[in-house]
């Protein structure tokens, strides 16, 4: 049995850890709301840029000559898991879940016959993959010199895959990030991005005839990528909710379970000194019977 100074050495580690946690749960729950606010004013902006891009692509035939990045490469031999994890930890299961998702799909690619590569944003989620797929890592995109990955690291992871697209380094690239439902809900989600797939067309609500000047493909071949930054700026932003919103679940788990083990370790500790206690009381009085 531990004694009494090993024991006060447990509760009082423990409620130090129990203070890191709240302090932790407490920066968590304040991100939280500005992040939550980001991804939530994202949503429109993509939500709208889509009904264009239907209403675009409603009015052209894809063919030879549409724009590669609507139209493919006419293989989807090579995949491209594009996953987007924290650079940080303390936040539960968010970064596994994410990196579960992926493997899940790499191995049905794979039994499919399909040749899987990985792009991995942030470094949370590099070792499992690294581990596992070590000769499959096409490139490990770095956000670590940035506070939160925004537009400007979006654009970067862009332009990037646009061009191994174009280099025909792959023929389809799908992206891998937790969609933001509430602090306790962050789903994995799984998003085809390269070829874009062509938006569902929307529902006309007048007769007004829409003209296009230049000409649809022209437009839709200018907008295209900019729509790829727009769902990897939106995802970034779905991250960083549901980041915090995991830290502050995790968090609060961790403070709880603190108290919970400070109060067992406490129970042990007042049970020993009085065991001790007793013990003394014992001696004494069967020392004073002997005299």
């Amino acid at each position: 049995m531990a004694s009494l100074k090993e024991l006060k050495g447990r509760i009082n580690s423990v409620k130090s850890t129990q203070k890191i946690t709240k302090a932790k749960q407490m920066v968590a729950a304040a991100k939280l709301r500005k992040a939550q606010a980001a991804a939530e004013d994202a949503r429109p902006y993509a939500t709208r840029l889509a009904q264009v891009m239907a209403s675009l692509a409603s009015k052209i035939t894809v063919s030879e000559n549409s724009p590669k990045l609507l139209a493919g490469t006419g293989s989807d031999k090579v995949h491209l898991l594009v996953v987007a994890n924290s650079d940080k930890g303390l936040c539960g299961a968010f970064n596994a879940n994410i990196v579960k998702a992926a493997r899940v799909k790499a191995q049905e690619l794979e039994a499919q016959g399909k040749t899987v590569l990985f792009y991995l944003v942030g470094r949370k989620g590099r070792p499992v993959i690294r581990r596992e797929y070590p000769d499959q890592i096409a490139h490990m995109f770095d956000t670590s010199d940035v506070r939160y990955p925004g537009f400007n690291e979006a654009e970067r992871v862009a332009d990037e895959l646009v061009a191994m697209y174009e280099a025909g380094k792959f023929d389809v690239a799908h992206l891998f990030y937790a969609k933001f439902r509430s602090a306790l809900v962050q789903e994995p989600t799984d998003q085809q991005i390269i070829p874009v797939p062509a938006p569902k067309a929307v529902a006309v609500t007048s007769d007004a005839v829409t003209e296009y000047e230049p000409d649809e493909e022209e437009i839709l071949a200018a907008l295209l990528p900019r729509y790829l930054k727009t769902q990897l700026f939106g995802a970034l932003l779905e991250n960083a909710a549901s980041e915090q919103g995991a830290s502050m679940t995790a968090m609060d788990n961790a403070t709880r379970n603190a108290g919970d083990l400070i109060k067992k370790l406490t129970i042990v500790y007042n049970r020993t000194r009085q065991a001790a206690i007793t013990t003394e009381l014992v001696e004494i009085i069967a020392g004073a019977e002997a005299l």
